[in-house]
């Protein structure tokens, strides 16, 4: 019969358990804090790899490596507050605005201005390219105009002026180039048509008292919009011709920024309260809350859903990384490979490896029968050190082996619970000097008063002082720790004198309660 190890006890403790969605969004750590000159109004990445992103504060747009954090390159080129710097889909170029009025078009590489479009008359808050028709850009302005614009000739296609207040919010519809999304701060949210430069749907009230709208998103298939004013976010049914059919507020001051995840399954808000919150948009539930150090003004997640953006009203920019798993890295490269060497050959090659063949100088050559059957050897656990000096009948030197500071109290109180049904535990206990039973009474010590392993912990200090009662005043050290024990164990009767007490007084007061009720 072999040998049995040690079972180890388990006792409960009251842990929070996390959800495998909050276990996911808790892998974005390792925070990147970067102090900027002023507050960080916006961050975008690109869309294409390897998703350089562009931060947006002050007199200057920056642009980072995602890898490395670093800053490759520095556009400084304004002539006041520069605002919304966006890139485009193919990663070469970058769009911002400015307090000024201008909106400036540059080459991401050599920083050069290839375009300057000054037609607004205020500060231009939001500068975005067309994610279909590469070559128009959509601008609104504080002047309240809305303006689609052609880069070649350097002109507005369509300018809207159906806004009566700001207009700090905008988009085109990823799935129609031609429709623009807009928020302003006369508490509206429009949806406006290039191809007929009207207005085609108003949506929330400009009514006194309503709070500006902050920020616009829209979904991938542009049949809903959202929007946040204030601290609620609203959804809307485009199809349904502009109907709320969603409001929320959970945060507690205005939110501020709305980003999608990778595939637009998330939803992320970020608020003046120094929350992001992360939703689930079948159910617009949260699903996690992250806390930042500063009011958050804006937000953005990776294409690749790997980095976390966010811009704060101190100037502090930070970014949050997360590692993907092996299966996802590996789905990609297998892609990556499929398209370098032809998908006929990547097949090929997939089916040979898995019909029990190899690769080898373009041939591919058998390594065995897929049919033949082979017996699985079973590998031997290892026995643990006190588990082969208990084997060996050892039991001082097991002991000795659970009672280093290493080692956790369980696995120590599981092994004196094995002596115990050994009738080992006095042989294990005798024959020390003051050197080898200072560990005994630390432990005892330490753990009498602990509800998980205090009855064990008194049934071994009553075998230790039997054991050596008559040793005491031999090492003040060990007098020491048996003193230390005494007032321990004081200590603890005291306490539960003082809970029975209580209790007492609880069911006294109960049972008066149920008394007066039954009489009333």
């Amino acid at each position: 019969m072999d040998f049995q190890p040690t079972i180890l006890q388990r006792h409960p403790r009251p842990t929070k358990s996390h959800t495998p969605e909050s276990r996911y969004w808790r892998r974005f750590k390792h925070p990147v804090f970067i102090k900027e000159y002023a507050p960080v109004t916006s961050v975008h990445f690109s869309p294409s790899s390897p998703h350089r992103y562009a931060v947006t504060a002050a007199t200057r747009v920056q642009i980072y490596a995602p890898r490395t954090q670093k800053i490759t390159k520095t556009i400084s080129r304004f002539k006041d507050v520069a605002r919304s710097g966006h890139i485009r889909s193919d990663g070469k170029l970058v769009v911002a605005g400015d307090d000024s009025g201008l909106i400036q078009l540059f080459d991401i590489n050599s920083r050069a201005i290839l375009r300057t479009l000054n037609e607004h008359k205020q500060p231009v808050h939001v500068t975005k390219f067309s994610p279909e028709n590469t070559t128009q850009i959509l601008s609104c302005s504080d002047d309240t105009t809305v303006k689609l614009w052609d880069i070649p000739s350097q002109t507005p296609i369509t300018t809207f002026t159906s806004h009566t207040d700001y207009v700090r919010a905008g988009q085109i519809l990823p799935s129609n180039p031609s429709l623009l999304l807009t928020g302003s701060y006369d508490s509206t949210v429009r949806l406006f048509d290039a191809r007929t430069g009207q207005c085609e749907l108003s949506m929330g009230s400009s009514r006194a008292g309503h709070a500006p709208v902050e920020d616009v998103l829209a979904f991938p298939s542009g049949s809903v919009a959202l929007s946040v004013s204030g601290p609620i976010m609203r959804a809307w049914d485009l199809v349904a011709g502009g109907r709320c059919v969603k409001a929320l507020s959970n945060h507690q001051k205005s939110v501020t920024c709305l980003a999608f995840d990778g595939n637009a399954s998330r939803l992320l808000s970020g608020g003046l309260d120094q929350m992001v919150k992360v939703y689930d948009v079948s159910s617009y539930k949260v699903v996690h809350t992250m806390r930042y150090p500063a009011p958050v003004l804006c937000l953005a997640i990776s294409p690749d859903d790997t980095h976390i953006a966010a811009g704060m009203s101190d100037g502090t920019f930070s970014v949050r990384r997360r590692q993907p798993k092996a299966s996802e890295s590996n789905t990609s490269q297998a892609r990556k490979d499929a398209l370098q060497q032809g998908t006929y050959e990547f097949f090929l090659d997939a089916g040979a490896i898995g019909q029990g063949r190899t690769k080898t100088k373009g041939k591919a050559k058998a390594i065995g029968d897929p049919n033949e059957f082979r017996v699985e050897t079973k590998r031997r656990k290892r026995l643990r050190q006190y588990d082969r000096l208990l084997k060996e009948f050892k039991y001082s030197a097991a002991l000795d082996s659970v009672l280093k500071r290493a080692v956790p109290p369980t696995t120590a109180f599981s092994l004196i619970l094995e002596l115990i049904h050994r009738d080992g535990l006095r042989s294990a206990l005798g024959g020390r000097d003051d050197v080898l039973l200072e560990p005994v009474l630390h432990l005892l010590v330490k753990y009498v008063s602990d509800p998980r392993f205090g009855e064990m912990a008194c049934d071994v200090a009553g075998v230790v002082i039997d054991m050596y009662a008559s040793a005491l005043g031999q090492s003040p050290l060990i007098d020491a720790l048996f003193v230390r024990l005494r007032k321990k164990v004081e200590e603890e009767l005291r306490f539960q004198r003082e809970l029975v007490s209580t209790r007492g007084a609880i069911d006294m007061l109960l049972a008066s309660s149920v008394l007066s009720a039954t009489h009333s």
